[in-house]
């Protein structure tokens, strides 16, 4: 079942999620909706609190970006094989200096910018068996999982923007929450809520 992704704007975003176990009622359920929900609006993640859920939980597939000929044979087809779940992740190391690469989030429709991020993380999780790895990712994958991870601890790629990309972007970001916004998936606006 395909669920409204959570608008800018909404308090869930500024949460830090909370771990969960196991016994966490109908996970098998919630993980199909979520993959659902991601490739109904052709993202790469989909964390829990964008859609609503303060849970640290998130996915990631980064096969869209395999067709992208800008990266080599071989990162084109570590990219055509990643999907992941990750279950109560911690990021327990990021190394390396910083780079650019141009994000967008899909509770923050039709707003990209550069966001400088580390390109090695050490992160443990676990899977949707709740079996644990620490394992190490690089490049496009570690920053996808850093984007996704941020939603847990309640962090948007906007928050990492200069002063002056904020203030450009502010009219942008107050059009979404309020539902001034063009998409073609299901959203929830923060805004639209309180008028009811």
């Amino acid at each position: 079942m395909i669920l409204p992704i959570v608008a800018y704007g909404d308090a869930v975003l500024r949460k830090k999620a909370e771990d969960i176990s196991k016994d966490y009622p109908k996970l098998d359920e919630l993980l199909a909706n979520m993959y659902e929900t991601m490739y109904g609006a052709y993202g790469v993640g989909l964390a829990a609190p964008q859609i609503g859920l303060p849970i640290r939980l998130f996915l990631v597939d980064t096969e869209p970006f395999s067709e992208d000929k800008d990266f080599t044979k071989e990162e084109q087809e570590q990219l055509k094989n990643f999907k992941r779940t990750f279950i109560n992740a911690k990021i327990l190391e990021e190394t390396g200096d910083e780079w650019a690469f141009n994000e967008g989030c899909l509770s923050i429709p039709d707003v990209r910018e550069d966001v400088f991020r580390k390109p090695k993380i050490k992160i443990e999780y676990q899977d949707e068996n709740f079996n644990t790895h620490t394992e190490e990712f690089d490049g496009l994958i570690a920053r996808v999982i850093q984007h996704e991870y941020d939603h847990i601890e309640g962090i948007l790629f906007t928050d990492k923007l200069s002063t002056l990309k904020k203030r450009l972007i502010k009219s942008r970001l107050a059009n979404i929450s309020k539902g001034n916004i063009d998409v073609d998936y299901r959203m929830r606006f923060p805004a639209m809520k309180k008028k009811r």
